[in-house]
């Protein structure tokens, strides 16, 4: 068996990775270009691809190659994150999410969008950050407070969900069990306060 050299620098031209891409998709003739096959066939690696173009997608474009890789909403993606960095109690790696596992959706379809796993991380970072200003302030909720007594949504979303699970460290508030030392153990946030006795969905009543 012969070992042959592959090129991960980003030595190439924008034209001979460009031109490389092609070559693979028309002998992989599948009709469509993973980066999985290209990094069986290709001539260079898949991340000098991404940051060169951004995103798998876009070098795709380029190229005129069919995208069929399913597309994840943002929410989804983040949601993902989440659920894994929940489970690790840590911040995940982009091997976690290639752990099935862990994870609902592998390291590829975040390079697609974000061009680096590292990206895809500041932007999830970046979101949860963000003040929330869905749940008060809200002209409908100020009406709805009149006749509930409530000024925020009962629902808890993503990004409060996230910042509760990190002040508790992933664990359990009442037992200390956390998903990082038992995989089968799954947190829940809920109101201190119940909702029907006029709690909010705050994160000092969550």
């Amino acid at each position: 068996m012969k070992f042959e050299y592959r090129a991960y620098n980003e030595s190439a031209s924008d034209e001979e990775l460009l031109s490389d891409l092609k070559r693979v998709f028309d002998i992989c003739k599948t009709g469509k270009l993973t980066m999985q096959q290209y990094s069986t066939y290709g001539k260079y690696d898949c991340s000098t691809i991404t940051r060169r173009f951004e995103t798998w997608n876009k070098a795709l474009e380029k190229v005129e190659i069919p995208l069929t890789q399913k597309f994840w909403t943002e929410e989804e993606l983040f949601e993902n994150i989440e659920k894994v960095w929940i489970q690790k109690g840590c911040q995940p790696s982009r091997r976690d999410m290639d752990n099935k596992n862990l994870s609902n959706i592998s390291s590829g379809a975040y390079l697609r969008k974000y061009g680096k796993w590292s990206n895809a991380l500041k932007a999830f970072v970046e979101y949860i950050n963000a003040d929330d200003i869905s749940y008060i302030g809200n002209s409908e909720l100020l009406e709805n407070k009149h006749r509930d007594n409530h000024v925020t949504k009962r629902d808890v979303n993503l990004r409060l969900r996230f910042k509760v699970f990190q002040r508790d460290n992933f664990k359990c508030r009442f037992c200390g069990a956390s998903p990082a030392t038992d995989s089968s153990i799954q947190l829940h946030v809920d109101h201190i306060i119940p909702w029907s006795k006029g709690g909010e969905t705050i994160i000092e009543n969550l």
